[in-house]
C-alpha cells in the first residue's frame, strides 16, 4: 500500500547520469530516486552537468537541463568552476528555489551542492536531510597515516582543510542518515550531534541488476576489486603488493580494478616497479551492465579498505554471487557480516594468505557465494530501504512544521 502523503523530494548530488564514473554517491542518489518514486512521490535529482568520461573534469552544456529517467527527473546546471571534486554550479540555487520541494536530501555535505541545499533550506523554510557516509576529520587523519610521501600529505592536508569548512552545514540539518552503525558513531563524535538526530538506513542494492551472469566464461584466476587508486584509504596498494605472492602460487592470476589510475600517479608507478603491467588492469567508463559483466567474469573479489562508511563494492560483489575477501573496517563489518573471508587491513601478506586459501577450495568459494547473495537479498533490498527513507522524510516534514 502506497503512502497517502505524497511529497516533492529534492535530492542533491554533485553528479548524476550519465557520469557513472563518479561512483558510489551517484548510484545511491539514483537508487533513492528510483525507489521512492515507485512510492508515488515526485522526485527530482538536482546536480551538475558532469559528463560520461574517464575523469571527473568533463562538463557538457549540451546535456539536457531536465531529463526524465523512469519515474523521476534529473535537473542539471552548468559547472562554471571546480576545485578537485568541488563543482560550482550556481544554477542549482535557482532550480531549488523555484521548485521549492517539500524536503531536501543532500547526499554528503562536502560539496558546493550541499551548501546550496542548506541555503535554500533556510530561505524557503524547507527541512534538510543529509546522508553522511563518514566524517571529515577521521578521513583526514587516516589518510595522513597511510600517506607515503610529502606530496600525498600535502594533498591530503590541503583538500581536507578545505573540507572542514563544510562542518557548517551539519548544524542546519534536521536529520542525518548514516549507512551503518559504525558511521553513525563516527558522525556523532565528529559533529557532536545527539543520537536522536541520526538514523541508520542500510543502503539497498539493485538485486535485479547485480545478479551473476553465468553465460560469461570466467578468465582463469581473476580477482576483482573496487578499491580506488586515488584514495589511499581504499588500500589498493596492499592488494597490488599481494599480487606478487599470489602469482607465485597461481601464475595466471589477474587483478581487475573497477576504476581508473592516473597515468603518472603512485599506483601506476608501483605497478611498473613490481613488473605487474600485464597482471593488473583498470576498467572505467563502464555502464552498470558492463560492471556486472566484469564482476561475473571474476572468481573472487577483494576489498582491502582501511575505512569504509558503507562499502558498495563489497555489496555489489556479494549481490553478483562472488566469494568475497574483505576487511571489517568501518561500515564493512555490517555489510559483509561473517559471510566473507575476513582479513585485517593494511597487510599484503594477509591478503596473499586469504586469496591462496580461497582459490584452493572450490567448496569454500561456493559456500561464500551462496551466503553473500542470500545476505544481500535478506538485508539490503531496496524496497526495505525505500520505506525507511520515506518514513524519515515524512517525520522530518511533520516535525519541522510543528
Amino acid at each position: 500500500m502506497k503512502n497517502s502523503i505524497i511529497m516533492k523530494i529534492g535530492l542533491v548530488c554533485p553528479a548524476s547520469l550519465p557520469a557513472t564514473q563518479f561512483g558510489g554517491i551517484l548510484f545511491l542518489a539514483l537508487d533513492i530516486a528510483r525507489e521512492t518514486a515507485k512510492l508515488s512521490h515526485d522526485v527530482v535529482i538536482y546536480t551538475t552537468d558532469l559528463d560520461f568520461a574517464n575523469n571527473a573534469t568533463t562538463f557538457n552544456k549540451k546535456l539536457p537541463r531536465e531529463e526524465s529517467i523512469g519515474d523521476f527527473t534529473i535537473k542539471r546546471s552548468h559547472t562554471w568552476l571546480r576545485y578537485s571534486l568541488f563543482f560550482i554550479n550556481p544554477g542549482i540555487y535557482f532550480q531549488l528555489l523555484g521548485d521549492s520541494p517539500d524536503i531536501i536530501h543532500t547526499i554528503g555535505i562536502r560539496s558546493f551542492q550541499s551548501f546550496i541545499a542548506a541555503l535554500v533550506s533556510k530561505q524557503k523554510k524547507i527541512p534538510l536531510v543529509a546522508t553522511i557516509h563518514h566524517p571529515i576529520t577521521q578521513d583526514h587523519n587516516l589518510s595522513l597515516q597511510v600517506a607515503k610521501n610529502w606530496k600525498e600529505r600535502l594533498s591530503t592536508n590541503r583538500w581536507h582543510s578545505f573540507l572542514r569548512m563544510q562542518k557548517k552545514v551539519a548544524p542546519k540539518l534536521n536529520q542525518i542518515i548514516c549507512p551503518s552503525e559504525q558511521s553513525k558513531e563516527d558522525v556523532e563524535k565528529e559533529f557532536k550531534v545527539e543520537g536522536a538526530n541520526i538514523e541508520v538506513v542500510l543502503n539497498g542494492i539493485d538485486l535485479d541488476a547485480f545478479r551473476e551472469n553465468k553465460g560469461i566464461k570466467k578468465v582463469p584466476f581473476r580477482i576483482i576489486t573496487t578499491a580506488s587508486a586515488d584514495i589511499p584509504l581504499k588500500g589498493l596498494r596492499f592488494l597490488i603488493e599481494a599480487m606478487i605472492g599470489i602469482i607465485d602460487e597461481f601464475p595466471e592470476a589477474h587483478l581487475a580494478v573497477i576504476g581508473k589510475a592516473k597515468e603518472e600517479g603512485e599506483t601506476v608507478q608501483q605497478i611498473s616497479k613490481l613488473n605487474l603491467k600485464e597482471k593488473v588492469s583498470f576498467h572505467s567508463e563502464l555502464s552498470q551492465s558492463e560492471i556486472v559483466s566484469l564482476y561475473s567474469s571474476a572468481h573472487i573479489s577483494v576489498i582491502p579498505s582501511l575505512y569504509e562508511g558503507f562499502g558498495f563494492g563489497a555489496a555489489e560483489a556479494m549481490a553478483c554471487g562472488l566469494p568475497l575477501i574483505s576487511t571489517h573496517s568501518g561500515g564493512l563489518k555490517e555489510v559483509v557480516g561473517q559471510d566473507a573471508s575476513i582479513i585485517e587491513p593494511g597487510s599484503s601478506k594477509v591478503i596473499v594468505s586469504a586469496v591462496k586459501d580461497l582459490f584452493s577450495s572450490q567448496e569454500k568459494q561456493l559456500t561464500l557465494s551462496k551466503m553473500g547473495r542470500e545476505r544481500m537479498e535478506r538485508e539490503f533490498n531496496w524496497k526495505k530501504a525505500a520505506r525507511a527513507y520515506e518514513r524519515i522524510y515524512v517525520r522530518a516534514v511533520e516535525e519541522f512544521h510543528n
